[in-house]
């Protein structure tokens, strides 16, 4: 037992002895070359002043200034259809017809009454001025005139029902019905869409109530076109604040000539601020954020080279990849934006804005 016990602590101080040993060459080797670690390669930019438009951030979604599904008033087969999906109308374009046969030979003896009653009228007119009939018959014959005159009209108006017209200009969305189908009233024929101009329409906290107004710029962004935004101003503010969620709606008007923009898109919607000159910023990439604090390397120039240092900031708004400061940089003052995970206080550096480093390419 003391005989295992022995070649274990040798073994265990010939290990041990020989970490020590090559440590210890290790701090020869670099007190050969100076003492200090080779320079860190690292990519940094210059701290800057911009000139930002600041907004209201939101989300929404597009509705057409008017858009409607067309559908019949009355009962009836479809007799002839005048339009095709996804094409333009003009107002009053005729978009189907129903069967009217039998209405229109209703039609024809609602007016051969008409007819009767006007040559009744008219005789007891001539009797009236010759004082053969009282004035009670007389208006008797025309009351009976005015009641066919109304008959008739309102089975013309029966028979323009069956002619479903378009009630504004604009895009028609896909057929509903076909040829000979029996249509109920209130089934459903076609969509049709006025997109030009196009509204959004959004919510904000209550707490920017006193910043919103009419005429007001926003910006508008849709998954369908990235990158891409489409101007607007504001054309209605509500002046009832939702209870449930304390938030004003707000509606947008945007124009639309080639109608990209469609109903029911969703959207992002930046409400435009007053423009703020010389914010202070910097590459959001170049910011390590950590729950006790936000920082950056900043780059000093020393005698004896370049050398790092972390710092903490206070960062406010970011946009298009790039963070507002607070406090903590000035303009002008160097930070590292790409190479952090290797970097330590008093660490000496060497700039190459060429390279990659950390999967990021630097500005």
């Amino acid at each position: 037992m003391l005989k295992r016990l022995i070649i274990i602590l040798v073994a265990l101080l010939l290990l041990f002895g020989g970490i020590f040993g090559w440590k210890y060459l290790q701090m020869q080797k670099m007190a050969t070359m100076g003492g200090l670690p080779p320079p860190a390669v690292i990519a940094a930019e210059t701290v800057r002043t911009d000139r930002w438009q600041p907004g209201l951030r939101s989300v929404g979604s597009l509705v057409a200034s008017q858009g409607v599904y067309i559908s019949s008033e009355l009962a009836g087969h479809v007799r002839a259809i005048h339009f095709e999906s996804g094409a333009r109308v003009e107002e009053g374009a005729p978009l189907i017809s129903l069967d009217d046969a039998v209405d229109r030979a209703e039609l024809a003896g609602l007016q051969a009454e008409r007819r009767l009653a006007e040559i009744q009228f008219e005789r007891a007119s001539k009797l009236l001025g010759d004082k053969t009939i009282s004035r009670s018959e007389y208006d008797q014959a025309r009351a009976n005139l005015d009641s066919a005159t109304a008959r008739v009209a309102s089975q013309e108006a029966r028979i323009a029902l069956k002619n479903i017209r378009a009630p504004f200009g604009g895009q028609l969305g896909i057929r509903q019905v076909d040829l000979g189908q029996f249509l109920a009233p209130g089934d459903q024929i076609v969509s049709l869409q006025s997109l030009d101009p196009v509204y959004v329409d959004y919510s904000l906290p209550e707490r920017n109530l006193n910043e919103l107004a009419i005429g007001q710029a926003v910006e508008v962004e849709v998954q369908a076109y990235p990158g891409e935004r489409f101007a607007g101003t504001i054309s209605a503010i509500s002046p009832r604040i939702d209870a449930a969620t304390r938030s004003v709606p707000v509606r947008a008007t945007l124009q639309n000539p080639d109608e990209r923009l469609r109903a029911g898109m969703f959207a992002e919607v930046t409400t435009q601020l007053p423009v703020r000159d010389r914010v202070v910023t910097v590459a959001e990439h170049a910011i390590s954020y950590n729950p006790y604090g936000d920082s950056v390397f900043v780059v000093e120039e020393r005698d004896d080279g370049l050398f790092v240092q972390r710092r903490q900031i206070v960062t406010g708004e970011v946009r298009d990849g790039r963070a507002e400061l607070i406090s903590g940089l000035e303009e002008g003052e160097q930070v590292v934006t790409a190479g952090h995970n290797k970097l330590r206080n008093d660490m000496p550096v060497k700039i190459d804005n060429s390279v990659e480093l950390d999967g990021q390419v630097s500005e």
